[in-house]
């Protein structure tokens, strides 16, 4: 049984290109080492959340909503490509930004800076609940005249896990062209939507390895708990009846102990590896902490040198520029 996808609102680059990281598999002497460029979606900087905001745009619009609503940290990506897809739409944008409004040049700029030149509102949370906030944000709109529609942390519903089904159509469409197979494909997890919908597309598109997220900041279990969740949600969203996907949901989350957002020598020597191997840019949150724990369990033996693995790619490369001194400490 295939996918009944909803409508999209086109968005996104598609598809987004496999290319080999031949240097970097070299300096490492390990598996063979591929990446999918979901950092290319081209939406304001690009970024796995573009092809969430495609189906969520999507079905905000059906509802008949013009004001999009989310919330994320000071730094997320989420958030800007949520502004960004508001503007392309025509619909107004707030985000309700976790804290206080930080007094530092340098967390001021990168993906804040671009939520401000993408036209959102921008509300602190403070002390309070980020969901309250956006809550509050959401009835005042309607006393607007407006109707808002609230998208969760990181499009991490089953609407956004959607389009990670979808997106492994994409790849398996592009492993059968290559002629290419992968043992494993690693990515950076967090709220679950891109891990939920990867682990649903690979049993239904039939992608035979391993599917392994590595987490940014929560435990183990917890994450996995959520993930299958939100497969089997999703699967039911999607009219394929009752699936269930623990047994294929694996997360990896030793890596998480210094925190969210905290950069340690993990993830900048990730970034500056991939940067200076193979003219990549990697995010000091995500994606550079999923490949700092792909390439610490690559030296302690955890794959094989005839293993090929996939690193897919999930973006967020304007937040570099605001963690300019520690990632350039010596």
């Amino acid at each position: 049984m295939k996918p009944n996808f909803p409508d999209r609102y086109s968005l996104a680059h598609l598809p987004t290109p496999i290319e080999p990281l031949a240097r970097l598999t070299r300096h490492l002497g390990g598996p063979e080492l591929w990446i999918k460029r979901d950092d290319l979606t081209g939406l304001a900087g690009g970024g796995n959340k573009t092809r969430k905001l495609e189906f969520l745009v999507a079905a905000a619009q059906a509802q008949g909503c013009d004001h999009l609503i989310t919330m994320g940290a000071v730094q997320s990506n989420h958030c800007r490509q949520t502004a960004a897809a508001a503007a392309k739409a025509g619909m107004g944008c707030s985000l309700v930004l976790r804290g206080e409004k930080p007094v530092q040049d340098s967390r001021r700029n990168g993906n804040l800076l671009l939520d401000q030149l993408l036209g959102a509102h921008i509300y602190w949370s403070g002390e309070k609940k980020p969901t309250a906030v956006a809550e509050a944000v959401a009835a005042n709109q309607k006393k607007l005249g407006r109707t808002p529609a609230i998208i969760p942390y990181g499009g991490s519903n089953v609407v956004g896990a959607t389009s990670y089904v979808w997106a492994m159509q994409e790849a398996m469409t592009q492993l059968e062209q290559m002629r290419l197979n992968f043992d494993f494909i690693v990515f950076a997890s967090s709220s679950g939507g891109t891990q939920s919908g990867i682990v649903l597309g690979a049993h239904v598109y039939g992608f035979r390895g391993r599917v392994l997220g590595i987490s940014v900041d929560s435990a183990a279990e917890s994450l996995k708990t959520k993930v299958a969740s939100l497969a089997t949600a999703t699967a039911a969203h999607l009219s394929l009846g009752t699936v269930s996907l623990a047994d294929r949901v694996e997360v990896n989350a030793d890596y998480i102990e210094p925190g969210y957002a905290v950069l340690t020598e993990t993830e900048r020597e990730a970034i500056q590896l991939t940067a200076q191997m193979e003219g990549i840019l990697l995010d000091p949150v995500y994606t550079g902490r999923a490949m700092g724990g792909l390439i610490d369990l690559i030296r302690w033996g955890a794959f094989t040198r005839g293993q090929k693995i996939l690193f897919w790619h999930t973006g967020g490369f304007p937040a570099l520029f605001a963690y300019d001194a520690p990632l350039t400490a010596a």
